[in-house]
C-alpha cells in the first residue's frame, strides 16, 4: 500500500514504538482504494503529575529547567525531535504523538508547591522545550495560562517557545512579567510559505500569523525573538535570510537557527514524509542531511547536533552570521538577561521579619 498524506496530520503512519510488546502488521486486501479518507481523531487524557520541573543538562540549550504542560503535540510537526518520548508511554512516535495527548491538569498547583519548598533556587524556566505549551488544546485546557499565573504570583523568570498565535491570549500576564524583566517569548518560524508550512506543521499557526504574533508582542513591550528552526536542506534552507528579515521587520530582537534533527524513529517518519510530499527530491535531501551528520541520519553529539558539520553546515552558519549582522539583531552577549532577584513566595515572611524589631 502506498503511503499517502493524511489531512491535518504531519506523520503519514503509526510505526510501532521501540518499547511496545506487541507489533501489528498491515496487510493490503486490495479494497483500500475505495475506502473513505483516513480521519484521525484527537483524544486528550488527564494526567496528574507528581513533579513538573524538568532538569536539563545539555550544553546545547540556553536553559537548565523546563516545563511541558502536555505530552504529545497536536501541531503535528513531522520533524519534531520530541516524538520518541511517546514511546515511553507504549505509544507510537507517529500519529499517536499528535493525536493521543496527555494534559497535566494539576501542573499549576504542583509548580506552586515546588516554588514553596525551602531549598528551591530561582532560575529561569522554559515552557515549550519538548511540546508546544500553546498547541490547540490549550485553548480549552488553559494549563499554560494557569502556570503563567503562578509565575506572576512569584515574580519568577521564564522563557516561552511556541509556533502558535494563541500566546497572545495571555498578553496581560506576559506584560505583567515583562515590566519586571521576567519573560522572553520565542516564536518558531520554519518557512514563510503557507503551503509548505501546512505540510510540515499542519496544525500550527500559519507563517503570517506567527509574524503578526511577533509584531503584537513587540508592540506590547514583551521581549520577543525568533527561532528559524529547523533548517532542512533543499526544503527551506533558501529561506533563511528571508525569515530573518521578516522577523526583524516584525520586531524580533534576537534570532537563532537549528538544523533538522532525526533521532530514533523520527528519521523513518521524515523519510516517509519526503516520499509523500517531495518524492523527486527525497534522496537529495537525505544525502545533504547525512553530509552534515557524519554520514548518518542523526548525530546526537553535544556541540554538533544543533548546527551540524561539513561544508553545507559551515556555509549555512556563514549566511546566518552575515544576515544577523546586517539586520542588527542582538548578539549572544547582548541578549536579555532575566531577573531572578525578585522571586518571592506569597505568604512567607522575609528572613529579616522572623525575629521582629525588638
Amino acid at each position: 500500500m502506498t503511503t499517502e498524506r493524511i489531512k491535518g496530520r504531519g506523520a503519514a503512519s503509526n510505526p510501532v514504538g521501540r518499547f511496545e510488546a506487541t507489533r501489528a502488521v498491515a496487510e493490503d486486501d486490495g479494497w483500500w482504494r475505495d475506502a473513505e479518507p483516513v480521519r484521525i481523531v484527537t483524544t486528550v487524557m488527564d494526567e496528574h503529575a507528581r513533579s513538573i520541573i524538568n532538569e536539563n543538562d545539555s550544553p546545547d540549550i540556553p536553559f537548565d529547567q523546563s516545563i511541558n504542560p502536555y505530552r504529545g503535540c497536536e501541531h503535528g510537526c513531522v520533524y519534531c525531535y520530541a516524538r520518541p518520548n511517546h514511546e515511553y508511554l507504549n505509544l507510537s512516535p507517529g500519529l499517536d504523538f499528535e493525536s493521543k495527548l496527555f494534559a497535566k491538569v494539576n501542573a499549576p498547583q504542583v509548580l506552586r508547591e515546588a516554588f514553596a519548598r525551602r531549598g528551591y533556587v530561582c532560575r529561569p524556566i522554559n515552557l515549550g522545550a519538548s511540546t508546544d505549551p500553546y498547541q490547540p488544546i490549550e485553548r480549552e485546557r488553559r494549563i499554560t495560562r494557569g502556570l503563567l499565573e503562578v509565575f506572576v504570583e512569584h515574580a519568577h523568570p521564564l522563557t516561552i517557545v511556541t509556533r502558535n498565535a494563541l500566546v497572545l491570549r495571555d498578553l496581560d500576564l506576559l506584560q505583567a512579567l515583562a515590566t519586571q524583566q521576567l519573560v522572553q517569548v520565542f516564536v518558531s518560524i520554519t518557512t514563510l510559505d503557507n503551503h509548505l508550512a501546512s505540510r510540515m506543521e499542519p496544525r500550527a499557526s500559519a507563517p503570517h500569523a506567527r509574524l503578526r504574533t511577533v509584531a503584537s508582542l513587540a508592540a506590547a513591550g514583551v521581549p520577543v525573538g525568533v527561532f528559524a528552526a529547523p533548517i532542512i536542506p533543499a526544503i527551506n534552507d533558501a529561506e533563511l535570510e528571508s525569515i530573518m528579515a521578516a522577523a526583524r521587520e516584525a520586531g524580533a530582537s534576537t534570532i537563532s537557527y537549528t538544523l533538522l534533527r532525526l533521532p530514533h524513529q523520527v528519521a523513518t517518519l521524515f523519510r516517509e514524509w519526503l516520499e509523500v510530499h517531495f518524492p523527486g527530491r527525497a534522496a537529495h535531501v537525505m544525502s545533504l542531511v547525512q553530509q552534515m551528520r557524519g554520514g548518518r541520519d542523526n548525530d546526537p553529539r553535544f556541540g554538533s547536533r544543533m548546527k551540524g558539520e561539513g561544508q553545507f553546515a559551515e556555509l549555512l552558519k556563514q549566511r546566518f552570521m552575515l544576515a544577523r549582522k546586517r539586520l542588527a539583531f542582538a548578539s549572544r552577549e547582548e541578549r536579555l538577561a532575566l531577573r531572578t532577584d525578585l522571586f518571592r513566595v506569597p505568604g512567607r515572611a522575609a528572613q529579616g521579619d522572623l525575629f521582629g524589631s525588638g
